[in-house]
């Protein structure tokens, strides 16, 4: 069997533009402990969210669709995001937050991270 060498360059490339982006934003953005930093982590199967004081360097809440609960929801993969915004909403409302940081993460805003924001803001987390 072949292995397509522009294949993996292309995958390189991307993980590399993808790291660039990230970069570019989190120049711009900390969690402090009145208004921690959410980050949105999202692969080709699951979402992930975590709210995070940048200061302490401590992880305050944290979803994702690995859950139990969330892992036998029937329903598209947006659905499911919009699922975790509202568990890290719900998360980080008990944990006595009640404003946070939106991090991308180097993701666009569209789709699946923007349904995780959605979420959140039902929960009553203001982004």
């Amino acid at each position: 069997m072949a292995i397509n060498i522009n294949h993996r360059r292309n995958l390189a490339q991307r993980k590399a533009s993808q790291m660039r982006r990230q970069k570019r934003v989190r120049k711009h953005i900390f969690g402090y402990p009145e208004r921690p930093r959410l980050v949105v982590t999202r692969s080709a199967r699951h979402m992930f969210a975590q709210v995070i004081d940048d200061v302490a360097g401590r992880t305050l809440a944290s979803a994702s669709t690995m859950e139990t609960e969330l892992r036998g929801m029937s329903g598209d993969k947006t659905a499911k995001a919009e699922k975790v915004g509202e568990l890290i909403g719900q998360r980080a409302k008990e944990a006595g937050i009640s404003q946070v940081v939106f991090d991308r993460a180097g993701n666009q805003y569209h789709g699946r991270v923007a349904a995780v924001a959605d979420g959140a803001r039902k929960a009553g987390l203001g982004l």
